[in-house]
C-alpha cells in the first residue's frame, strides 16, 4: 500500500498536477490539505473517474483537509473530536477513515502565525485535542497514522537556518513540545529519506527562491503507531512536484507499507 500526505494549496488549482501525479505514482490513499475549496467546488467527480473516492472536511476559505482513496474510505470521522474553536469557528482543520487495513488522519494544523498571538494559543489547544483524539488508535493493533502539514519542525535540522526562526512560531518549545506529547501516545515520526541533499525538506516558500536554494523546513509529517511502522518498505519526500509553474509551496511525502 502506498499512502501519501500533501498540502496542495488550493486543490482547484492544482487538480492537473494532482491527477496526473494519482496516477503516475499509483497512490493508494492520499492526505490532503488546504483544499482552499467548498464541498461543492471539490473535484470529487474527477477523482472519481481515476477510481478513487473522496471524503472531505471543506467549508473554502483558506483551510480544508480530505482523504482520497482507492482503497477503501470506511467509518469517516469529520472534524477533530473535542478540538477547539478558533473566533466562534471549528475549522475544517482534520478527517479520518479507515482505508483497507489502515486508519489514518489528514490533519492541518493550525499556523500559529506569532508567538504572542490567540492564534498561537488556540494551536497548541489544537495540538492538545489531536493528542486526546487519537490516544486509543495510537496505543492499538492496528496500523494507524496521522499525517498532514502540523506546522511544526520536530528539530533545528527541519528548518534551513535556525537561527532565522529564532522566536517566531512552528520551531518553539511549546510546539515541539506539543509533537513529543504525540509521538509519547504511541507514534513515531516516520523520516522520509531526501531525494536530493542530506535534509528532506517539505516546504519552501515561494519567496526568494527558497526551493531553488534549498532553503526549507521539515513540516509535512507521517506519524505511525508500531503496527504501522512496522510495515514501512521506504518513505522518501517527492521534490519534483514542488518544480515548475503552477506547483504547491508543499512537496508530497510518499510512504510505502507492506501491508
Amino acid at each position: 500500500m502506498r499512502i501519501a500526505t500533501w498540502n496542495v494549496n488550493s486543490i482547484t488549482a492544482r487538480l492537473p498536477r494532482l491527477l496526473a501525479w494519482l496516477e503516475s505514482t499509483g497512490t493508494d490513499v492520499l492526505c490532503v490539505q488546504e483544499t482552499k475549496s467548498t464541498l461543492e467546488q471539490f473535484p470529487a467527480d474527477a477523482l472519481r473517474e481515476l477510481g478513487y473516492e473522496s471524503a472531505v472536511n471543506a467549508t473554502g476559505r483558506w483551510n480544508g483537509v480530505a482523504l482520497i482513496s482507492r482503497a477503501g474510505l470506511d467509518d469517516v470521522v469529520t472534524g477533530l473530536p473535542g478540538g477547539p474553536e478558533y473566533e466562534g469557528v471549528e475549522e475544517p482543520r482534520a478527517i479520518s477513515a479507515t482505508c483497507g487495513d489502515v486508519r489514518v488522519w489528514s490533519v492541518y494544523v493550525p499556523n500559529g502565525r506569532e508567538v504572542a498571538h490567540d492564534h498561537y494559543a488556540y494551536k497548541l489547544r489544537w495540538l492538545e485535542a489531536l493528542r486526546a483524539a487519537v490516544a486509543e488508535d495510537s496505543a492499538g493493533d492496528r496500523p494507524f497514522a496521522v499525517l498532514g502539514d502540523f506546522n511544526v519542525a520536530p528539530t533545528d535540522q527541519d528548518v534551513w537556518d535556525p537561527a532565522l526562526f529564532e522566536g517566531a512560531t512552528h520551531v518553539t518549545p511549546a510546539e515541539r513540545a506539543a509533537l513529543a506529547a504525540l509521538r509519547e501516545g504511541g507514534l513515531s515520526d516516520v523520516m522520509p529519506r531526501p531525494l536530493k541533499y542530506d535534509q528532506p525538506y517539505t516546504f519552501w516558500d515561494y519567496r526568494e527562491l527558497r526551493f531553488p536554494k534549498n532553503r526549507g523546513m521539515r513540516i509535512d509529517l507521517v506519524y505511525g503507531n508500531g503496527p504501522f511502522t512496522a510495515a514501512v518498505k521506504d518513505s522518501y519526500v517527492d521534490r519534483e512536484e514542488r518544480k515548475g509553474k503552477g506547483a504547491s509551496d508543499h512537496a508530497p511525502v510518499v510512504v510505502d507499507l507492506d501491508l
